[in-house]
C-alpha cells in the first residue's frame, strides 16, 4: 500500500518536473523572440530615421527648385512687362 502512495507522489513530481521543463523551454523561446524583436525594432527605427532624412532633403530640394522657378517667373514677367511697355511706345 505504501508503495502505491510513493508512486503517486513520484508521478506528481514527474508531472511538475515536466511542466517546469516546458516553462523553461517557453521562457528560452520567448527570450530569443524578444531579442529578435529588439533587433528588428532597432533596424526599423534606423530605416525610419533614414526615410525622415531623405524626405527632409527632398523637401529642401523642392523648396530650392520652387524658389528658382519663382525667380525665373518674376524675371520673365519683368521681361514681358518691359516688352509691353516698348511695344506701346
Amino acid at each position: 500500500m505504501m508503495k502505491l502512495g510513493n508512486d503517486s507522489v513520484k508521478s506528481k513530481f514527474d508531472d511538475i518536473s515536466n511542466k517546469i521543463d516546458a516553462l523553461i523551454a517557453l521562457c528560452q523561446t520567448l527570450r530569443s523572440e524578444n531579442q529578435d524583436l529588439r533587433v528588428q525594432i532597432k533596424r526599423l527605427e534606423s530605416d525610419l530615421e533614414e526615410k525622415n532624412q531623405t524626405e527632409e532633403r527632398f523637401s529642401e530640394k523642392e523648396a530650392f527648385i520652387q524658389s528658382k522657378i519663382d525667380a525665373l517667373l518674376t524675371k520673365l514677367d519683368s521681361f514681358t512687362g518691359s516688352e509691353d511697355t516698348r511695344s506701346k511706345a
